[in-house]
């Protein structure tokens, strides 16, 4: 089942929808991508590595306010007080303790100059209209679709447990401190895809919603995937890195 386009139109139990949405990521999920495996295999140049940091900062930067917007639309206390801790993890109680802030260590122990990471200014441009697209998908569609758009964490821990072994084995300039961003992730990741996955499928109760959520986490895997894409196209051999992008030969 490849497609997915009509995987509920007769309408799924909430295991069959459970059993669908893991295969999207089993097919979909962005640690099948050629830039993933060039990582894990040690064949990227440290340019390469600091274009991927670089761009994934845009992405990790709108997380928060991703969340806020799923937050805004919740009635549900219960529900805000369960998602509100995403926020908290990736601001932090000060706004830079959390998560954004130790992927931008990660960022500037490649190399990287803080400013250039923050500002955002030379990420490539197919990452901007991916990471904006996540923000209004995650802005002006359902609730429920808004959630099921962040079950991409339930094959987070399965990435990180990829790229975190073989970038230490395999690039000697990273070291444990510089990936300190994926020591909490694994557990994070974990309890808020149990939430989230037990959200959709408690809502997801006609087999249109179930096709919404399905629909809600391709877009979700396209997201990354695309993000991976442009990183490839721009930074591969030869390289296509379009104006006012990060280029390396010209230094930070």
């Amino acid at each position: 089942m490849s497609g997915f386009h009509d995987a509920a139109k007769n309408g799924l139990t909430a295991s069959q929808l459970e059993a669908v949405l893991r295969q999207v990521g089993a097919e979909r999920y962005h640690n099948r991508h050629p830039f993933h495996h060039q990582m894990t295999e040690g064949a990227l140049t440290k340019s390469q590595m600091q274009a991927w940091a670089l761009n994934r900062y845009c992405y990790q930067a709108v997380i928060p306010r991703k969340d806020a917007m799923i937050l805004a639309r919740a009635e549900d206390p219960a529900f805000r007080a369960a998602w509100r801790k995403r926020i908290e993890d990736h601001d932090g109680e000060d706004g830079w303790s959390g998560g954004i802030a130790k992927w931008l260590k990660l960022a500037t122990g490649l190399g990287l100059a803080a400013e250039d990471v923050t500002s955002e200014r030379l990420a490539l441009p197919a990452t901007r209209f991916a990471v904006g697209a996540y923000l209004s998908f995650c802005t002006n569609r359902t609730l429920l679709e808004a959630v099921a758009s962040s079950l991409t964490e339930l094959f987070s821990p399965v990435i990180i447990s990829e790229r975190v072994p073989a970038m230490l084995a395999k690039y000697d300039y990273v070291t444990k401190d510089t990936l300190v961003y994926f020591a909490a992730r694994p557990q994070q990741a974990s309890r808020d895809a149990d939430f989230a996955l037990a959200y959709v499928l408690e809502h997801a109760d006609t087999p249109e919603r179930q096709q919404s959520v399905i629909n809600a986490l391709v877009f979700k895997c396209n997201v990354l995937w695309a993000m991976l894409d442009a990183l490839m196209h721009a930074y591969g051999e030869p390289d296509h890195i379009p104006p006012g992008a990060f280029r390396p030969d010209e230094g930070s």
